[in-house]
């Protein structure tokens, strides 16, 4: 091989290996600007506002608790936000971005609870035949308890004790208790597509007209208690009992309307 053949093939292995190293060294990266912080502006005076959001809907100290909580997890950590219970208000400095997305969120979450009216029907049968119904009506809004009671208060004596009187120097005091007889009607509404979830308790008692008149008496009671699921303008039956000692028969169903 001549000379000027092995130095042209000795200078291309020394260009094929420099662009190899070339190519494995990692380039030096220019020095990166520090990056900007996405909080500077809510921290800077100069960058943010301070504005007062109303809350029009909240009725509940608790629903303006969950909105703020919201806010402080959606928002910029750097934002600044106080609710004013007593104004019902949240009041947030922030930069005029977070300002408009806090708007934003409390428009959607800042909302009237739906609200319901419900028919309860008991129905007393005796061997199949219908003796009677009785109807309650009640409003609630959702997600707070709604009670209805009906009925008398019964005094039942639980005891007796002596006690020092100035003028007589002795005496004998009663305690009494009273018992709700009647109807009571407990239940909570949660909305759900194209019905309601009822956590209902329903309760009857009366007293047994043998013992009206004793220092006892006897209160006969039924009760049903559960969660229920309900379509709307549908009658749900809740339950059906027989009443003990007796050949009645007693059905409990509810209508679930909303309410414009």
């Amino acid at each position: 091989m001549k000379l000027t053949q092995i130095l042209a093939a000795t200078a291309l292995a020394v260009t094929i290996v420099t662009a190899s190293a070339q190519a494995q060294t990692p380039e030096t990266a220019p020095e990166s600007a520090p990056a900007k912080h996405a909080d500077r502006p809510c921290s800077n005076p100069e960058l943010s506002k301070t504005e007062t959001i109303r809350l029009t809907n909240v009725t509940q100290q608790n629903d303006a608790n969950e909105i703020l909580v919201a806010l402080r997890n959606i928002l910029y950590p750097a934002c600044k936000m106080f609710l004013v219970a007593g104004q019902n208000a949240i009041v947030v400095q922030a930069s005029p971005d977070q300002l408009a997305l806090a708007h934003q969120l409390v428009t959607e979450l800042d909302r009237p609870r739906k609200t319901y009216r419900l028919t309860f029907t008991l129905t007393d049968s005796d061997g199949g035949k219908k003796l009677g119904s009785q109807h309650f009506s009640l409003d609630a809004v959702a997600g707070q308890d709604t009670f209805l009671k009906q009925g008398t208060k019964i005094p039942v004596i639980t005891g007796n004790f002596s006690a020092a009187d100035s003028k007589t120097g002795a005496g004998v005091q009663t305690q009494v208790t009273y018992l709700d007889v009647g109807m009571n009607i407990d239940v909570t509404v949660s909305p759900v597509a194209r019905g309601a979830v009822l956590k209902a308790k329903v309760e009857q008692s009366s007293v047994d007209p043998a013992t009206a008149s004793n220092q006892d008496p006897i209160v006969r009671q039924s009760v049903i208690s559960g969660v229920s699921a309900a379509t709307f303008d549908k009658p749900l039956q809740l339950g059906s009992l027989d009443i003990p000692n007796t050949t009645h028969h007693l059905d409990i169903e509810v209508l679930v309307e909303e309410l414009p």
